[in-house]
């Protein structure tokens, strides 16, 4: 059985006679219906019922065809991903990172990647980990990183690649002594972000399971879109956030605003993803190698923090 015999097969079931297969291919009918006795003597049964309408499948020709399309499909990814290495010289990166990624790393990883590799373009965006799931699920973006879990079904889903406790931040002693509880966070004075996406947003949705678990409601004193609205506002005193000690630090609130742990411990974990059924471009490969370099950098920075 050979992939062009599969081709050959899918193409009789597409256009329903092998006379029209055949022109669809640019073979002559006799090549084609060659080709599909061979699969048949190989498979020991007939694929097709031959009636001088239309061609029919047997029992054995419809088992066989979701196999015969995934192998047809395989062969051709497997293709183009050869022929995207041949071309590494050019092309457009595509990706989505979430809402804060440019407080980390962008700038500088967008410069080593002009540097090493000119000819490429770049198109990073930066929203919400939801929004870019949908972008890539929809194939608006190649590729994006994200934070885990995500609903969409037809994307691949790396190992993670970052992750950091998130914690109760306040700028008041008194509201900072131990670990905090759902309970805890259902009285507190919350300023939460992400209020375009609501719920839609990773954390705000664990958060919201968690005080339905326990019987409370988290309602929030203010919501704002942008976490570093909701730190300016902490450091006023006006509320409390909720976020990770790294992105404390790394916006320079670390002097003004303290951390206490969330219990039971909460995780922001990030992913690479992109679509099953799309190969990755060669410039958005090489920039989620990069990415993966500067990823592995702002751990071990801050990794004394989540030992404390």
């Amino acid at each position: 059985m050979t992939l062009q015999q599969l081709h050959y097969f899918l193409a009789a079931i597409e256009h329903g006679t092998f006379s029209k297969a055949a022109e669809s291919l640019h073979i002559s009918q006799p090549s084609l219906s060659e080709q599909i006795l061979r699969l048949e003597e190989h498979l020991g049964t007939h694929v097709f019922i031959r009636t001088n309408r239309r061609l029919m499948l047997t029992e054995a020709g419809r088992r066989l065809q979701p196999f015969a399309q995934g192998m047809v499909t395989a062969a051709r990814q497997g293709y183009e991903a050869v022929q995207a290495v041949r071309e590494l010289s050019g092309g457009v990166a595509s990706f989505g990172t979430f809402g804060t990624a440019h407080h980390y790393f962008l700038t500088d990883l967008i410069e080593q990647f002009r540097m090493q590799h000119p000819d490429m373009r770049i198109k990073i965006v930066g929203y919400n980990s939801s929004e870019i799931a949908e972008l890539v699920s929809q194939g608006e973006l190649e590729a994006g990183l994200v934070m885990l879990p995500i609903k969409q079904q037809n994307l691949a889903v790396s190992e993670p690649v970052w992750s950091a406790q998130v914690g109760y931040i306040s700028a008041d002693p008194e509201r900072l002594k131990g670990p905090k509880t759902i309970s805890d966070l259902a009285v507190a004075p919350l300023i939460l972000t992400e209020a375009r996406w609501s719920t839609g947003d990773p954390i705000r949705r664990l958060l919201a399971q968690l005080a339905a678990k326990g019987g409370e409601v988290l309602d929030p004193i203010i919501e704002v879109e942008h976490q570093i609205t909701g730190f300016e506002l902490a450091a006023r005193g006006l509320g409390d956030v909720i976020a990770t000690r790294p992105i404390l630090h790394q916006l320079g609130f670390n002097d003004r605003l303290g951390w206490v742990p969330i219990t039971p411990p909460i995780f922001e974990v990030f992913g690479f993803i992109h679509r099953h059924d799309t190969p990755i471009s060669p410039p958005t490969r090489v920039l989620i190698n990069l990415m993966r370099s500067h990823l592995t950098r702002i751990q071990n920075l801050y990794a004394h923090l989540e030992a404390l």
